[in-house]
């Protein structure tokens, strides 16, 4: 937020000034500088904070013009979005190639060239808008031309940005290095005392006494200096522009834009002699970096990358030992060769012994792995590769001449990672799902033993197999698409069932491409855990969720999402919908009478004898209490709907039998036949007041209504 108030303060200030310079000067400022610190602070800071600061920035824009016209008059704010599209164009296409901008030197010159475009583009865009708003605004918010504004936005979306993005990589830099800042301090007041002393006279045409200050401040302080020389040039050369001062003054008839382009031009020139200057030195400076970093890494190669050099005579005499056993082993030279083979493991003796006799009687080189005794008492072990050569010091005889180096962290590191590979083997093994690895080909590289109760075979015998080969054709055909999405590189997760031992059993696979550490595909890599257990537990609760607890029947949700499509369709195939609202006639008085669970069989009864006497493509819901509803698609017409209801009204003639009590149970209904029926709520009102008649009526009969017949 801080930062934001600063932002909003700074485009405030330097827009209201470009303004107020152009108002009274009567052309544009030579340079635009409100855009370029408002693009150059969005790339320099993270785009979470994005948000916040354009917002400073528009209210910086909006206070500006304020300040400048003592209004808020849509005509002059109509330069707030112009400038707002310049630099989100310019922001966007650098952001796009420079998510980061770092401080590299050589990361500055692709920069350059890229901000150049934007800067480029987005000057245009914001000239072309300001231009339609110049003629829609008859010249009442806009000052200048078009090719005033393009050099005054452009000069100082590549200038003034630049420098922005400088500023924010340098930070407290900026005010140069602790203990050389009065220094600093005095040669920016050099320039700033050559800069003003050359536009406060308008007698001599001269510009170049600046070159010499700015050009000593970009030598000796690099980008700080950049930033600080140009910046002081360029405000000192917009005011005294604006205000007919300086040396452009002199020219003859020369008038405010005059002026203005020959500033420009004046400002371009400083840019292009001293930008180039300070990317040039940074770069020099980079490669020198890298000369003391090569030379630093060199040394370091040569004092600790040395490995043990060894000439063993036919006695087993070592003849030469290299100095780099001390640092090794902690032994002199002389100390080492007078141990001969002493020093070896004694578990590693023979080993080494055949690799020597092998080495005398074939002369081909040898390798051999083994652990050698140092100065504190313990073991390092060793790789060493040997070779028969010529002895120089006794001719006729050969030597064997072996490099050694010492392998101990790795050694200890592949035991390390052989025990962890037990481990893990350990814990897949017992992991009660199927892990795996498949190849390029779709061969199994590694199963764990979880897998022999999927497809009964034991994990080994499954290596090399395919999956065709290990899950049969018909799983290997619900696989295969996931199977080659993974190949290519994304992973996936899906659900699968399968027939095993008779049974449903519900599957969960993930697949996860395998890249090797060169970023080479080396397959893909399976976790399948059984879920059948949630898959039968979901499809317990989806049945709880869409059944009546009591009778089994569809309840209230099932039958509003039923009626919603059906009422749909209906209005698609114009076909009539019949429905029936049931209630069960004095259901209260057996409740009282005989109690809740005489009721709950009375409604069993009455949802058995109403599904056993309705199609297969009719929906029987039960509402709640005793509120009934069967949905029926495909009537013929008012005769077939009478029929239904009156065969539903027949089904209760029979008694309920509750215990040893026969009960006479009636049922009240009201009948809905409708055709284009406006919703599944309408719908009910209509069976709902047909209902509300057959209740009237005296119960135990049902009333019809017709819609749109």
């Amino acid at each position: 937020m801080a930062g934001s108030a600063v932002l909003f303060l700074v485009i405030l200030a330097s827009s209201a000034a470009g303004l107020l310079l152009a108002r009274h000067g009567g052309a544009m400022a030579s340079v635009w500088i409100a855009n370029g610190i408002a693009a150059g602070t969005l790339l320099s800071v993270p785009r979470r904070h994005w948000t916040v600061l354009i917002t400073a920035i528009v209210a910086g824009f909006v206070a500006g013009h304020y300040a400048t016209w003592g209004t808020l008059a849509n005509l002059h704010l109509l330069q707030v979005p112009v400038n707002l599209v310049e630099i989100f164009i310019v922001t966007a296409i650098i952001h796009r190639h420079f998510p980061t901008i770092t401080g590299q030197a050589s990361g500055y010159l692709r920069l350059g060239r890229i901000a150049i475009g934007a800067a480029l583009a987005g000057c245009l865009v914001s000239t072309l808008l300001a231009g339609i708003a110049q003629a829609l605004t008859n010249g009442g918010a806009f000052i200048g031309t078009a090719d005033e504004w393009f050099r005054a936005h452009l000069l100082g979306m590549m200038v003034v940005g630049m420098l922005t993005l400088v500023a924010f990589r340098e930070r407290w830099r900026m005010l140069g290095v602790p203990g050389r800042r009065i220094r600093m301090l005095c040669d920016v007041l050099l320039l700033v005392a050559v800069t003003v002393g050359v536009f406060a006279q308008t007698r001599y045409p001269m510009g170049f006494p600046i070159f010499a200050p700015l050009m000593y401040l970009v030598f000796r302080y690099r980008f700080p200096g950049l930033v600080l020389g140009v910046s002081i040039v360029t405000l000192v050369t917009i005011v005294a522009t604006a205000m007919g001062l300086g040396t452009f003054a002199l020219i003859p008839g020369a008038n405010g834009t005059a002026r203005a382009l020959v500033a420009q031009a004046f400002l371009g020139v400083i840019c292009l002699v001293a930008v180039p200057v300070t990317l040039a030195l940074a770069d020099r400076q980079r490669l020198a970096r890298k000369v003391v970093e090569s030379e630093s890494l060199y040394r370091l190669l040569a004092d600790y990358a040395s490995d043990l050099i060894v000439r063993i005579a036919d006695d087993g005499t070592r003849r030469y030992v290299s100095p780099s056993v001390k640092e090794i082993l902690g032994w002199t030279p002389e100390e080492f060769a007078a141990q001969r083979g002493d020093a070896i493991h004694p578990d590693d003796r023979d080993r080494v012994q055949a690799v020597l006799w092998r080495l005398r009687t074939t002369g081909k080189p040898d390798f051999v792995r083994y652990r050698v005794r140092n100065s504190r008492g313990g073991y390092q072990w060793f790789e060493a590769m040997g070779r028969l050569a010529p002895s120089p010091d006794h001719p006729g005889e050969t030597e064997i001449v072996y490099s050694a180096r010492d392998v101990t962290e790795r050694v200890l590191a592949e035991e390390a990672l052989a025990d962890s590979e037990k481990r893990l083997r350990t814990i897949t093994d017992h992991v009660p799902a199927v892990i795996a690895h498949v190849d390029t080909e779709q061969r199994y590289t590694f199963v764990n033993a979880y897998a022999a109760e999927i497809v009964g075979i034991e994990a080994s015998s499954n290596i090399g197999r395919t999956v065709e080969q290990m899950r049969g054709p018909v799983v290997y055909a619900l696989l295969k698409p996931h199977i080659e999405l993974a190949l290519r590189g994304t992973g996936t997760t899906f659900e699968y069932d399968v027939q095993l031992g008779g049974q449903t059993r519900y599957f969960q696979a993930t697949y996860v491409p395998a890249i090797t550490a060169d970023g080479t595909a080396s397959g893909f890599y399976t976790l399948t855990t059984e879920i059948t257990r949630i898959k039968l537990a979901e499809q317990k609760l989806d049945f709880l969720a869409h059944h009546d607890a009591l009778t089994g029947i569809a309840n209230r949700l099932t039958f509003r999402e039923r009626v919603t499509l059906a009422v749909e369709r209906a209005a698609i195939t114009h076909e009539p919908l019949l429905l029936m609202m049931i209630d069960v006639d004095h259901f209260k008085q057996i409740n009282d009478t005989y109690g809740h669970a005489a009721g709950d069989i009375a409604l069993n009864e009455v949802a058995t004898r109403l599904k056993a006497n309705i199609r297969k493509t009719d929906l029987l819901a039960r509402l709640g209490g005793d509120e009934f509803v069967i949905l029926c698609r495909d009537i013929e017409g008012p005769d077939t709907a009478r029929q239904l209801a009156q065969k539903i009204t027949d089904a209760m003639e029979a008694p309920v039998s509750i215990g040893t009590t026969e009960l006479k149970v009636t049922l009240s209904l009201g009948v809905a036949l409708c055709r284009h029926a406006a919703s599944g709520d309408a719908l009910l009102q209509h069976a709902d007041e047909a209902l509300y008649q057959a209740k009237e009526a005296g119960r135990a009969c049902y009333r019809m209504t017709t819609q749109g017949l």
